[in-house]
């Protein structure tokens, strides 16, 4: 079975392959240059919002995929 990458690493690795310095991303999306340095450098996090803002910008598209099956309640 192949191990997937995290997330956080691929995010990563289209900022670092856009081309783009982070001031270029920051002046464009709003996101603070040095939440975006902490986090290329993995010494932070970003948020839900600043994720999808980046991955807009970057022309990435999110979907989330699931293999659990949603839990139920009893009796219904």
């Amino acid at each position: 079975m192949s191990k997937r990458k995290r997330f956080s690493d691929q995010m990563r690795n289209l900022i670092e392959t856009s081309g783009q310095s982070c001031y270029a991303i920051s002046k464009v999306t709003g996101i603070d240059q040095a939440t975006l340095s902490r986090f290329l450098n993995e010494k932070g996090g970003m948020s839900v919002e600043a994720l999808d803002t980046l991955a807009e910008y970057l022309g990435w598209s999110i979907t989330v995929e699931t293999k659990v099956e949603p839990k139920t309640r009893k009796g219904k």
